[in-house]
């Protein structure tokens, strides 16, 4: 790291479609490196791509970032400075650095598949390269299709990545690459480069996928007399057998992960671990805590697998760690209009469940009671008419505990010691089953605890309904 210039990192997403969770640990890693350096994080929308670019994709990346809690601390649209790039294509054209190329795209594809048949990799054989000012007026003025491409010399070059060591290219068997279709309409490697050094961002943290766009960019940087950022590449994200990342989990849009019930320190967490680890062997760590740690050299090359199951633990513990208010109000988006949990009701699910859209199902049962197979009562295949004894002794101390007394603790201390120890499934079955009208739901005790006397006793009155055992 550069010590003369304060760090400045950008997190530069086109809004061609929905924030997924892989550009989401771009911006993440870019924002750690900022706050832990105590440097400048730029969002920077790239959005020269008028036909994809859409302003629900950009709403979308900026709620996402702050959902998250990445704030950014300057903001930029490359919609906004296109005459800042055709100023750049401009004084490489009249260099000679850039030339117009006028090849049909058949012709290309033709060029390319030969030199893939000869075993070599395709590139662009320079047929424009040395076209004469007077041809390229005429072409020009009678309208001819082009791009501007930029031409590529052939030397070495190397850099020093921050994740990956020393990295070298030839470019020799690159080919001039190109730059603009015109110029008003640059493409991604020039206007990063020029964005890059206007907004004198010094380090460029990104997937590895754009290795391969490193060297052009060096070359561009170079050629306009700027100064060479750092480099640092991180990891593939990698699906759990290690294959390439898809849609199913890591193209996702973070929203869709937002809607379903993940708190935003847990994906924080987890997408600071998708190829990063600090030097404990610790798994729950908040922002401050990544931040205070972090080292971008303890980035690792290979692959990082996207294990949902971590996830979908480590969001569980976030929400085992909200208090009983926060869950409450956490969890109203995702339950019935018209239903509102109580802390009793909340504390008998808020450890049973990965993600708050599971809430519902767990809760429902609170609030409607469902309808359910008298033969759900019976204990391991026992008589219905024991479940129905059962709950008729039960049924006769709840109604000799006072009101006020009738709480969670209370009632499981008295009745469990009224209860053998080796057939208290006995009775706790069919009572929880006649309370939740499920075969898994929380606890008895939890139920009663939540839903009051009255309540409980109606529901075990109709349970001894349901088993037509009336006259026991």
């Amino acid at each position: 790291m550069t010590a003369s210039k304060k760090v400045k990192v950008r997190f530069a997403p086109s809004p061609t479609g929905l924030l997924h969770v892989g550009n989401a640990r771009t911006a993440l890693f870019n924002w750690i490196f900022a706050r832990a350096n105590g440097g400048t994080f730029v969002l920077r929308i790239e959005d020269t791509d008028t036909a994809r670019s859409k302003p629900e994709f950009e709403k979308d990346i900026t709620e996402g970032l702050e959902w998250l809690g990445l704030g950014w601390d300057e903001y930029y649209k490359q919609s906004e400075r296109t005459d800042i790039y055709r100023e750049y294509l401009e004084k490489l054209l009249g260099e000679g650095r850039i030339y117009y190329c006028f090849c049909a795209k058949d012709e290309l594809e033709i060029q390319r598949q030969a030199m893939l048949t000869q075993g070599l990799a395709p590139k662009y054989m320079g047929t424009c390269r040395n076209l004469d000012k007077e041809e390229v007026k005429k072409r020009l003025d009678r309208g001819d299709e082009h791009v501007l491409r930029f031409r590529i010399p052939e030397t070495k070059i190397e850099f020093k990545d921050m994740v990956r060591g020393r990295i070298s290219f030839d470019t020799s068997i690159m080919g001039d690459v190109v730059v603009a279709r015109d110029l008003d309409n640059p493409l991604y490697n020039f206007a990063v480069v020029i964005d890059d050094a206007l907004n004198e961002i010094t380090h460029v943290i990104r997937g590895e996928d754009h290795i391969s766009n490193t060297p052009k960019q060096i070359l561009i940087i170079n050629a306009l007399g700027f100064r060479v950022p750092e480099f640092g590449h991180l990891p593939l994200i990698l699906n759990p057998d290690r294959s390439k990342l898809s849609k199913r989990f890591t193209d996702t849009a973070l929203r869709d992960y937002k809607d379903d019930g993940y708190l935003a320190p847990a994906m924080v967490n987890f997408l600071a671990f998708l190829g990063w680890h600090p030097k404990e062997n610790k798994d729950v760590m908040n922002i401050d805590e990544i931040v205070k740690e972090f080292d971008i050299t303890r980035a690792q090359k290979g692959g990082a697998v996207f294990d949902i199951e971590k996830l979908n633990w480590l969001n569980s513990s976030y929400i085992k760690e909200l208090d009983l208010e926060e869950f409450i109000k956490a969890t109203e988006k995702y339950i019935s209009k018209g239903w509102k949990l109580t802390p009793a009701m909340a504390e008998t699910v808020r450890g049973r469940i990965e993600k708050l859209s599971e809430v519902k199902n767990l809760v429902d049962f609170y609030f409607e009671l469902p309808e359910y197979d008298p033969e759900l009562l019976r204990w391991r295949g026992g008589p219905l008419k024991d479940s129905a004894l059962h709950m008729k002794e039960t049924l006769e101390f709840l109604r000799s505990v006072p009101e006020e007394e009738f709480a969670q603790a209370k009632l499981e201390k008295e009745l469990l010691s009224k209860l053998p120890k080796e057939s208290r499934g006995d009775t706790l079955w069919p009572v929880r089953v006649a309370l939740s009208g499920k075969s898994a739901s929380p606890g008895p005790f939890e139920i009663m605890g939540a839903i009051g006397k009255k309540e409980s006793i109606t529901r075990i009155e109709e349970a001894i309904k349901k088993t037509g055992m009336l006259d026991i």
